[in-house]
């Protein structure tokens, strides 16, 4: 790869293309959540909870269902903490010729390396959501499992409701940024397929971002 000024191009346009998209996809569901799936799918956990909770008999499959939910986060980790451990096999020579530069003076900071650091930042950020949403989940299980009138499921059902919530947001991050880092690898692999890669992927995620409520569930939302 060229270590010229124009070899930061790809990198820049592709790591621009998803920054701009995030961000803005973060100011568009603070002023409309109901349009978004993040936010309308938090909204549809904290429903199935409550929904659980005031029917008899359903603690059985709220674990399971919660369960479900666990398995897949956790795989979502594993994968994360996969391709973090490669990565960083990957680009551990780059990165200790870079930082031993740094110790005598120059600075060999290159597009490649630069590329496997924001690979670097989506991998583990990808695992310590995913994580973390696993813990979440195991906690919502103990609270489900619990008969749904006794006295300890009413006193943990406003953190089994917060709880739900903070899961599933956490497993879309970390799923997230799994997808993220298909652009960054394009990029890697050759510069002028990341900018591409990025627009492409940035396409998908709009659509699947989008929230198309029925008749019925946006009328309940206004």
């Amino acid at each position: 790869m060229d270590h010229g000024a124009w070899a930061w191009v790809p990198v820049f346009v592709t790591v621009g293309v998803l920054l701009a998209y995030e961000v803005w996809l973060f100011v568009a569901q603070r002023l409309r959540p109901e349009r978004w799936a993040r936010s309308a799918h938090a909204t549809l956990r904290e429903a199935w909870f409550a929904a659980v909770s005031a029917q008899p008999g359903s603690e059985i499959l709220a674990v399971q269902t919660l369960r479900n939910s666990l398995m897949s986060a956790t795989m979502t980790a594993s994968t994360a903490a996969l391709g973090l451990m490669g990565t960083v096999t990957l680009a551990a020579p780059s990165l200790h010729e870079a930082f031993a530069g740094m110790g005598r003076g120059a600075a060999p900071f290159t597009p490649r390396l630069a590329l496997e650091l924001v690979l670097l930042a989506l991998l583990f950020a990808s695992l310590v959501s995913s994580v973390v949403a696993v813990r979440y989940y195991n906690h919502v299980g103990f609270v489900g499992g619990m008969p749904v009138n006794s006295p300890a499921r009413k006193q943990w059902h406003t953190a089994g409701m917060a709880y739900v919530r903070k899961a599933g947001v956490l497993y879309s991050v970390g799923l997230r940024q799994l997808v993220l880092v298909a652009p960054v690898v394009a990029s890697i692999l050759y510069p002028a397929a990341g900018p591409v890669a990025a627009m492409l992927v940035v396409a998908v995620l709009l659509r699947m971002d989008r929230f198309q409520a029925t008749d019925e569930a946006a009328a309940g939302l206004d």
